[in-house]
């Protein structure tokens, strides 16, 4: 028996406990792995090689390696917290800090990007997606219209500044006039919108000029026929069209709808009671419309300060005329107001959606997800996250739930998988065995003694 055995059991222990330690250390450290001491035995070698009784020299440190198993996933009441159930890797990567840069200027990446599983993201000064290094979460990012344009992944960056207005340009009308109502024999052109007896039915909307100012525009039906209808329209009160009747002006009608004899919609029907053919017809000019769309606008309301709306399509080829009541089952505007950001939502595939203040939703960018063929190649580089090498080989990407990548799941962290309770058996192991390995050292040094002592 020698000494080097028992010192290279110590040194294993030793290493063992340590180990043992940054485990138990990173018990609570989000989205840390697990890592195991693995050791090799280690004998002398003669010159040919061929010796059959020999006698090991100790013990080495053969790999620290990581346990890449999923860790329990928790929920959080942070929308901005994400967890992958599943394989892959979150890619956050430094920033270089440049002297006097615009605020809202691209951050510029210092390195290539490194690899983690914490998901605890904020949102910096800029509004791009951080852990707590400051390293930026990097993705696909969304064009103005949320469209995801996918290809190299760069840093996320929610829309803080807020949404700019849309002026309205569409209009989605779907209601049922109720074929049973009277006709009303006052002639259209005496339409008084404060008196309800000149119209039969009215409904409102909302639309936006160019500034994201509203405008009320209400609309009125007004039957004339079996089958017949006048449109009506004002907006803040005041009509959109007009016309000079004994030399004053009254309102105008934007539209008449003549139904099929069905009912059905005023479009490729069949004909109406007067037989000129289920059609819709704007004004001014009399125009049929072959396709139940009209083209409509709003004029400047200087005492409001709105601003004029030109080429609204107004679609009604949706309308019917049954009998029922009337009803309004579809009043849908493409404009809205200037909004500012009020929340994210982060969905499975990893699409965080910017929610505004004027109800209007939008991807903000979709977060990439990074997987390795050799885990254990990946190099820590503290921080919770990992660095690719030589030996991991290169990363392959995609988004969440394509391929072997995992799914995310905002509002919860991924936990630690390391066990606590194995880990302090496993200390009490380690402890054993480095005592164990000091007996030996202990014993060879009386043997010893002992021959000294010879006389």
């Amino acid at each position: 028996m020698s000494f080097q055995q028992g010192l290279s059991g110590l040194n294993a222990s030793s290493k063992t406990l340590d180990v043992i330690g940054n485990n138990i250390a990173n018990a609570n450290t989000v989205g840390a792995k697990a890592t195991r001491a693995e050791f090799g035995d280690l004998y002398s070698h003669a010159m040919s090689g061929t010796g059959v009784n020999k006698v090991g020299i100790g013990v080495t440190l053969a790999s620290v390696a990581q346990q890449f198993t999923q860790g329990n996933v928790i929920t959080t009441e942070n929308p901005l917290d994400v967890a992958i159930n599943g394989t892959g890797f979150f890619q956050v990567a430094n920033v270089r800090r440049v002297p006097n840069a615009a605020a809202d200027a691209a951050p510029t990446l210092d390195g290539p990007p490194l690899y983690g599983r914490n998901g605890q993201f904020k949102v910096d000064r800029n509004g791009f997606l951080v852990n707590n290094q400051q390293q930026v979460l990097l993705g696909y990012v969304a064009d103005v219209n949320g469209n995801i344009v996918p290809g190299m992944a760069k840093p996320l960056q929610l829309p803080t500044a807020g949404v700019r207005p849309q002026q309205t340009s569409s209009i989605k009308m779907e209601f049922n006039v109720d074929s049973r109502a009277a006709v009303l024999s006052r002639p259209a052109s005496n339409i008084e919108f404060e008196n309800p007896l000149t119209y039969n039915n009215a409904t409102s909307q909302t639309v936006y000029d160019e500034k994201g100012q509203d405008i009320a525009l209400t609309y009125y039906y007004q039957k004339t026929g079996a089958d017949t209808w006048d449109v009506y329209a004002t907006a803040n009160g005041k009509p959109l069209l007009t016309e000079t009747v004994d030399g004053a002006e009254v309102p105008s009608r934007i539209a008449t709808v003549h139904f099929p004899s069905s009912g059905a919609n005023p479009v490729n029907g069949a004909p109406s009671a007067d037989g000129q053919g289920a059609r819709i017809v704007s004004y001014p000019g009399g125009v049929v419309s072959t396709d139940g769309r009209i083209t409509i606008g709003v004029p400047a309301d200087e005492a409001r300060g709105t601003l004029a709306i030109a080429g609204i399509q107004l679609d009604m080829s949706a309308a019917t005329q049954f009998g029922t009541p009337f009803g309004v089952t579809n009043l849908a505007q493409n404009g809205f107001a200037p909004g500012q950001l009020i929340g994210v939502t982060i969905d499975d595939t990893g699409i965080i959606t910017a929610r505004f203040s004027n109800g209007q939703s939008k991807a903000a960018g979709q977060i990439e997800l990074a997987n390795f063929r050799n885990l254990q190649g990946l190099q820590p580089v503290g921080g919770n996250v990992w660095a690719a090498t030589f030996a991991s080989g290169d990363a392959s990407v995609g988004a969440p739930g394509s391929g072997n990548m995992g799914l995310l799941r905002a509002g919860a962290l991924e936990e630690s998988n390391i066990d606590l309770t194995g880990e302090l058996v496993n200390m009490i192991t380690a402890q054993r065995n480095y005592q164990a390995n000091a007996q030996t050292i202990k014993t060879q040094d009386q043997v010893m003694q002992t021959i000294v002592n010879l006389r």
